[in-house]
Order: structure tokens, then sequence, then C-alpha cells
């Protein structure tokens, strides 16, 4: 089973769950943006957790099937058509060969994922197919999709009419929003930082800059003030991460964000809530900071992960 990429006016790559095992050599993960809608979309269709999707963001995309096949697809901030009809995201879709598969980008949200059944089998690079842009490799010989490629995938081991008509239950999707509470958990450099600007951080908004990309989210507002003003060893970072540079103006690490640095971080923002941030538009969304704790963060990142099994079948 195949897909043709026949337009596309945005950043569409292939990505999968990431290559964690690198990041002690100085690869960075790479893997899908939004975690939690990138394992809905395979769940959705039986694939395997780390099965390899198309992420689309920024723009539209358009498809043709060159065989029949189910796809499904979750995110925020687009409207996906198929042939002559519309549907909502956040659900499985027989696909008949030939037609076409269009994805329009609306005015909020950002990130998108279109999964097959059997998964985007494109060559595994240091154990995973995802994309990392920056270095030009995985994915689809190491670059954004084009006009032209065509995409393969693997047999599903059951019927596409067992596949077909599964919706994913509203109730435990992210709460996406223009304007989120985002939690974050304080440190570990916090103490580099003054009082007054540890609550500015917890109590102003912020913005997501329009220079942004999957390396690193750099956020607007409130400058925040640091105390110490002692250099750091460069330290490992994760997915998450805030760190500050001397501007006071924090960034926040993306898929694609290097494995180390040197800036004191002042949270980390949770798991659970790092797809409610990489939802927000640049220069549009507002965005809130709450402090939480571990505890707090494990037990809703365990209901998140619960939800993921909440597939259900259309009537």
């Amino acid at each position: 089973m195949s897909l043709e990429v026949i337009d596309v006016s945005g950043l569409a790559t292939i990505q999968d769950s990431g290559r964690k095992a690198w990041m002690s050599y100085g690869v960075p993960t790479a893997g899908a943006m939004d975690q939690f809608a990138f394992q809905a979309a395979n769940a959705l269709l039986g694939n395997t957790p780390d099965c390899a999707v198309i992420e689309i963001g920024l723009g539209d995309i358009t498809f043709r099937a060159l065989h029949d096949c189910v796809i499904s697809v979750a995110g925020f901030g687009y409207l996906l058509s198929v042939y002559l009809w519309d549907f909502p995201l956040w659900s499985s879709y027989f696909i008949r060969g030939g037609w076409t598969i269009h994805l329009h980008k609306l005015d909020t949200g950002l990130w998108t994922y279109l999964a097959v059944t059997g998964g985007i089998q494109t060559p595994s690079v240091l154990g995973s197919r995802s994309t990392y842009l920056r270095g030009a490799f995985g994915g689809f010989e190491g670059g954004q999709l084009q006009v032209g490629d065509i995409l393969h995938t693997s047999r599903p081991s059951v019927s596409l009419s067992q596949l077909a008509a599964r919706g994913f239950a509203e109730d435990v999707r992210p709460t996406y929003s223009e304007h989120p509470i985002i939690d974050v958990i304080l440190g570990p450099q916090a103490n580099y930082f003054t009082k007054e600007s540890i609550e500015k951080f917890f109590s102003q908004e912020y913005t997501v800059s329009t220079t942004s990309d999957r390396m690193g989210y750099r956020l607007e507002g409130p400058t925040l003030t640091r105390r110490n003003k002692t250099e750091l060893i460069s330290e490992g970072m994760t997915f998450g991460s805030i760190q500050v540079p001397s501007n006071g103006q924090p960034i926040v690490m993306m898929a694609d964000g290097p494995t180390t640095g040197g800036y004191p971080k002042i949270g980390t923002v949770t798991s659970a809530d790092l797809p409610l941030l990489i939802q927000c538009a640049p220069n549009k969304s507002r965005i809130r900071f709450r402090e939480t704790t571990v505890a707090k963060a494990q037990k809703k990142y365990r209901a998140w992960m619960r939800g993921l099994n909440k597939i259900v079948e259309s009537e």
C-alpha cells in the first residue's frame, strides 16, 4: 500500500517515537512533537506505538492513495477532507485507491499526524525512522516531504474493515486551547533566578515567538533576572527543559533539541502538558505556567496513558 504526495505547502516529515538510545552520543531524539496525538493515531489502527507516521505542520498537504488502505488522523488545527467529504480528526477511515486525502491548516493549533495501517516504511537510521532535518538523516531521504514522493507501508495483520470507523474518546483527548495553562516542575537551576522572576514566570503570560521550530520554542514575555551569574558547565537536557539565556526570555526544548546545554534551566514542562504547549500558535496563543510536583505530574501522565486505550468503534 502506498501514498503519493501531490501537493504540499507546509512542513511534512516522517516521525516515530524517536531515537532516544543515542542521546549520550549527542544525537537528538527527533520524533513526533505531539507525542499524544502521534500515539493516538497509531492506536486507532492497531499499529505498534513506535510505527512511523506523517507529521504535518504549518501548512496544507494533499496525498493520493495508490491502493485501498485505512488511515487515521489525530492532532489539532487541521481540517481533513477525503475525496468529496470532510471528516473530523481522531478517527480512522477506509480510503479507496485513487482517492485524495487533503489536510487543510486552520487558524488554531500547529501539528497533526496521519497514520496508515502497517506504518510508513522508510529505512531505519540508528534505530528510528524519524526525520532529523538539521542532520539530514532518517525519514524520507533525510528531508521534508516533496511533491512526487511515494510512501510505502507494510501490510496490516487484520482486514481493513476491522480498522476503519474507529474513534478516540473525546473526554481523554488533550484539552488543546489557544490559551493553555501549562504544568511545570521547578528546577534544576531555579535558585539561579530571583524570587521576583520566579513569581513573574508563574503569574504572567508568554507567547510563542515566530522564530520557534522543532528544536525549541522561544517564548516572549516577562524578562527573568538571574541572581547567580555563574556560568554552567553544559549538562544533559530533555524534551520540555526550559532554558533561560542571558536575554531572560525562556526557550523550551522540543523534539529536535540538543542533548546538552549550558544555560540555567528554570524548570521542565511535564510530559502530559507538552502537547498543550506544542500546539500553541506563534504570536497568537497566550500561555501561563503553573508549578506542580513530580507526584502530580506522574499521576497525570498515567491517566494520559490510560486514555490511549479508549478506542471506540463507530456505531
